[in-house]
């Protein structure tokens, strides 16, 4: 008796699973290959159009498809298949929260992922235009433009119209964009001292001794991210050192699709971070995007590497330390100042770590405080958010955000992205600046 045909179940209901990116095998960078699977995953996304209110590839190739002489998928030039990769910028909310074909399901869809194999074949293929490896360099420009003097006319620049129409122009970085400052007091200088932790009291899975991976961002932007993160942790009994030679964590180029040049960054950083977790360090990343580069993107890419998976197994978003140390008993409640109502965007790249809210958690340990989580992406990402090409993009994908701060009537407005906390009060146009919540802890303390 023969046995009755199966059809693909809608959706998967096994927890997802992520494979490894396969970058070092040749057919990975096969143009013909790629372009089957891109084929084959746009007509599945066709057929479901479930991400259509996340980043703008998805309203792109929507688009593409419905304009075409087909209204299918094989109506669609496959030279216009660049302008929905164009579009991603690798938050993973599509794999992480809406897609119902995700591994283990047949389909097999990492639409990410896919996207950057796109992107890395281009990259290879024809490389970038200068303006996009300068802006992906950013422990280079961090360093040259935070050198005192350099500094103050690269703010001034950045802040005069006249510039900022040449920067348009050559480096492609729209007008209108809110871009960070630099400071000349870097993290490094405003954090002199490292602990031993010879006193450290371990808790949980956590060994009460972190090293800060500093981040680019937070070493040369917003140094006063930093300060706040060791004032809490020591304020709560972690010794706190500085990791001060590192490599740029390589999210960047990722972005880029130059896979190389991450794995340039690896070997530079891994052989560190992996020497500080075998002294019984834990490692601490102020920004999500870098700590999720650690503990996801770098461990696909190098599966079989022991120094990559221990650090993956080591290092923790800021919040999500705080609170397994707050389970075992070693966090602090001695606060002094109640915060009131916070409106709290959820940075994308916090959310896909899947470790749940831990940031909204240890806020409403403060007394007085409620806070209002918003689970949609800002825009923002890299330079996504600044680029000329796509700005007005990004503006589009933060207004539904904008629009929930607004309702929230909060006392305070917050990110664990600073850059996305930025770009949405760019857009508030309100006069009023996003506050990271390492900043709002280290008030609620009084320290």
């Amino acid at each position: 008796m023969a046995s009755a045909p199966t059809t693909a179940r809608e959706g998967s209901l096994e927890a997802p699973t992520r494979h490894p990116l396969d970058w070092k095998n040749p057919e990975f960078w096969n143009e013909a290959a790629l372009d089957q699977e891109l084929e084959r995953v746009f007509d599945l996304c066709h057929g479901c159009r479930r991400c259509v209110s996340l980043c703008q590839s998805f309203p792109v190739l929507f688009d593409l498809v419905d304009n075409s002489s087909t209204m299918e998928v094989d109506g669609v030039a496959k030279s216009d298949y660049a302008k929905v990769v164009d579009q991603c910028y690798l938050c993973d909310l599509c794999y992480q929260t809406k897609c119902p074909y995700i591994p283990p399901h047949e389909w097999n869809i990492d639409f990410p992922h896919l996207m950057l194999r796109a992107k890395a074949v281009k990259f290879r293929k024809e490389g970038a235009p200068a303006s996009a490896k300068l802006l992906s360099n950013t422990r280079t420009v961090g360093r040259l433009a935070s050198i005192p003097v350099v500094v103050e006319a690269v703010n001034w620049g950045n802040s005069n119209p006249t510039v900022r129409g040449v920067i348009e122009k050559t480096l492609g970085v729209h007008r209108d964009a809110k871009v960070p400052a630099y400071h000349s007091d870097t993290a490094d200088k405003r954090v002199r001292a490292d602990d031993d932790g010879a006193n450290a009291v371990a808790a949980g899975p956590t060994t009460g001794k972190v090293a800060v991976f500093v981040t680019c961002y937070g070493r040369y932007n917003h140094p006063q991210m930093v300060d706040d993160l060791v004032a809490v942790y020591r304020h709560n009994g972690i010794a706190v050192r500085l990791v001060r030679q590192n490599q740029c964590c390589g999210m960047p180029k990722l972005e880029l699709g130059d896979l190389d040049t991450v794995e340039k960054y690896k070997n530079d950083n891994l052989p560190v971070l992996a020497a500080l977790v075998k002294d019984g360090w834990d490692i601490v990343a102020p920004i999500p995007s870098c700590v999720l580069m650690f503990k996801q993107e770098l461990p696909l890419m190098f599966p079989d590497d022991a120094e990559v998976q221990a650090v993956k197994r080591a290092i923790y978003d800021p919040f999500e330390y705080l609170m397994h140390r707050q389970a075992a008993g070693q966090f602090r409640t001695d606060f002094r100042h109640e915060l009131g109502k916070v409106a709290w965007q959820v940075a994308c790249h916090q959310r896909v770590q899947n470790i749940g809210p831990k940031t909204r958690q240890v806020l409403e340990l403060v007394p007085g405080t409620q806070v209002t989580a918003i689970e949609r992406c800002s825009g923002h990402d890299g330079t996504y958010g600044v680029k000329q090409a796509t700005y007005d993009f990004a503006r589009k994908i933060a207004k539904p955000v904008e629009n929930r701060v607004k309702q929230a009537e909060a006392q305070h407005f917050t990110s664990d992205c600073v850059m996305a906390g930025a770009h949405i009060a760019h857009g508030l146009g309100d006069g009023r600046e996003a506050e990271h919540p390492l900043s709002l802890l280290r008030r609620a303390y009084g320290i």
